[in-house]
């Protein structure tokens, strides 16, 4: 069977099939090349100081400062600490619930509330956001869309009802992790590049040919002119501290309570990240079975970069867990919640596979690439 050739990058072992990746003369990924430019080309002295800044033009007495999204992980854990300790915010924490979570994940979320933190968790209209996702399942093969647009459309309208003018968000996964450098020297973004970026063009006006405007309360944008009366800011902290995943899991454990999955997740080879919902499992699935790479692909890039692994290392991990499947446990569950048959969730499974990088041998796609 012939083999379809894809291009690797030469330090870690993300592929050109990442959506909006490049590639430089060396064959180095842009996450790659981000790494080291941070190393000498950003002044984090100077960006700090921005964020100072800017959190003390937004200080008040007796109310919110900011607002920053969590889920009780290492990521989210970390910028809430950072902006209450460190900068001296008072920042109001918001969770938005996803479907089929994990016991651990809710372990953790109370554990950080524990430790310190307001927060305020909205538990959307299940059926609506069942609905959602299931649009997404079927139509873009993205299995969490109903709960990816609430974390960008419910966190703003919150922003604006509550008049709180500094959202605080994690990082900028597009620069951080190989996708375009749109926003790589850019401290905010907007609306545009919350839809195309971050929900891959998935405007969540299209969901009203479906369902209500009562119904899609938590999925509406605020208008610009909302956004300009609050002088709504919308932030990455990965603009102004150099990203690093292991560092927030050792703050988060040390400071939040985060604690571990008694084991390895699905896909990977840690036990401490994404570890909130069993739909995780499921997006990352598609992801491998749309573009040639997982969970694993994505976590040994991070560990590459940060010098905890080699690439022969990394390519070894990405053999044994990239292409894992979900655990038929957590299919059934998938069903009951898509309200499928096994067969039409198969189907929708074929229709989304990358037929260039799968092929079906005994109902079942194996790869017809290879990894180098």
């Amino acid at each position: 069977m012939k083999k379809t050739k894809i291009k690797y990058c030469t330090n870690c072992m993300m592929s050109e099939m990442r959506p909006r990746i490049t590639f430089d003369e060396k064959g180095v990924c842009s996450a790659c090349a981000w790494t080291e430019e941070k190393k000498t080309e950003i002044d984090w002295k100077d960006r700090w100081q921005q964020l100072v800044d800017l959190c003390n033009s937004n200080k008040s007495t007796g109310r919110f400062d900011c607002i920053v999204p969590v889920s009780g992980g290492k990521d989210s854990s970390y910028v809430a600490y950072m902006m209450k300790h460190k900068l001296k915010m008072n920042p109001l924490c918001i969770t938005i619930t996803p479907s089929l979570t994990l016991d651990i994940g809710q372990k953790n979320l109370k554990n950080f509330i524990g430790s310190g933190y307001d927060l305020l968790q909205i538990d959307v209209n299940p059926k609506v956001l069942a609905a959602i996702d299931k649009i997404g399942l079927v139509e873009h093969g993205r299995p969490m869309l109903g709960w990816m647009t609430a974390v960008q459309t419910a966190i703003l309208r919150l922003a604006v009802d509550l008049k709180i003018p500094l959202v605080m968000y994690g990082e900028e996964g597009e620069t951080e992790y190989g996708g375009t450098s749109k926003l790589k020297n850019q401290a905010f973004y907007d609306i545009e590049d919350s839809i195309n970026l971050y929900l891959s063009g998935s405007d969540p006006k299209e969901y009203a040919d479906v369902l209500s405007e009562d119904e899609l309360v938590w999925f509406k944008y605020p208008t610009a002119e909302e956004l300009r009366t609050v002088g709504l800011k919308i932030a990455h902290f990965s603009h102004f501290e150099n990203w690093d995943p292991y560092h927030h899991y050792l703050i988060a454990k040390e400071h939040c309570g985060l604690q571990e999955s008694e084991e390895r997740v699905q896909g990977t080879y840690n036990n401490f990240a994404q570890t909130d919902t069993i739909l995780y499992n499921l997006h990352v699935y598609f992801m491998y079975l749309k573009f040639g790479f997982g969970r694993c692909s994505q976590d040994v890039g991070i560990d590459i970069r940060r010098g905890a692994l080699d690439r022969k290392q990394g390519l070894a991990l990405v053999k044994a867990y990239d292409r894992e499947e979900p655990a038929e446990e957590h299919i059934l569950k998938y069903l009951e919640y898509y309200k499928m048959t096994r067969d039409e969730f198969d189907a929708v499974v074929d229709k989304h596979v990358n037929k260039s990088l799968f092929t079906k041998i005994d109902n079942k796609w194996e790869p017809i690439f290879d990894l180098q």
